[in-house]
This record gives structure tokens, C-alpha cells and sequence, in this order.
């Protein structure tokens, strides 16, 4: 039995996509415009920059639970450009910016991203290969 099983089916008559995982969860996907799309939904690649994100925010949360590090909240925003008039068009440049929020302390918020990129973000080792991926923080104080 595979580790994990995602099924797809297309449900319009233009590019609108449902992909399931064994569990019933669903993530929607559209094509772009430009070929049909009706921007209802992510495209692939944005579904990939937001597995990104994704899989490096479980690892931070998880590190910072385990630092001790009080955390009120955390979001991320990517940004990225993508090889032009090529087909297949790779990414070329990832940039990930986190803002986090409670009282927490610099450097362990900085070793929590770190190890994450470097080390246990799945997502990140396998977009590594072919663009560079960088990363920002800033910390928001907690008001209380």
C-alpha cells in the first residue's frame, strides 16, 4: 500500500480540477487564462508554491513548540518567477517571507526557518534542485 494516494478528476468542461487524497480532502486547481482557465482556483504551480509554505510552517511550528518558544501566530507569503518562454517554465527564483508573531526569541525563530530549509522540508529539498530558495523573517512583538 503506497504511503500516500491522491485521486484527480476534471470537473467542467474547460481546465477546473478536484484532487482528493485518501482522506477526502480536497484541493481545488484551474488552469490560467490564457489557455482557458476561469481563475477559479490555484494553479498548479501556485498549489506547489503553497505546499511550500506549507510544509514549512508544520516544521517551524513543530521546532518552535519544541524551543519553547510561545508562538501567537505565523504566516507566510511566497514569492517566485518562473523561466520565460520555455515549456516547461521551472521556477528560477523562491522567496519565502515568514512573519511570526509572540515573544519570541530571534535566534530561535532564525534556527527554526533554517533547519526547515536546509534539512526537513520536503517540499524545499525538491524545488532546491533546479531554483534558489531564500527566506526572510520578522517578528511582531506580543502586546501583552
Amino acid at each position: 500500500m503506497p504511503d500516500m494516494e491522491i485521486t484527480l478528476k476534471r470537473v467542467d468542461d474547460a481546465f477546473r480540477m478536484e484532487a482528493t487524497n485518501e482522506d477526502g480532502h480536497i484541493i481545488v486547481m484551474d488552469g490560467a487564462e490564457s489557455i482557458g482557465g476561469s481563475r477559479s482556483a490555484m494553479r498548479p504551480m501556485q498549489a506547489l508554491l503553497a505546499s511550500l509554505a506549507g510544509c514549512s510552517t508544520i516544521d517551524v511550528v513543530h521546532i518552535l513548540r519544541r524551543q519553547r518558544q510561545p508562538l501567537d501566530g505565523i504566516e507566510v507569503s511566497v514569492e517566485a518567477d518562473r523561466e520565460k518562454d520555455k515549456v516547461p517554465a521551472l521556477f528560477t527564483r523562491i522567496h519565502l517571507h515568514y512573519r511570526l508573531s509572540g515573544n519570541l526569541k530571534p535566534e530561535k525563530v532564525e534556527r527554526a526557518i533554517c533547519l526547515s530549509m536546509e534539512k526537513y522540508c520536503s517540499v524545499a529539498k525538491i524545488l532546491e534542485k533546479t531554483a534558489p530558495i531564500t527566506w526572510s523573517y520578522e517578528i511582531e512583538e506580543a502586546t501583552s
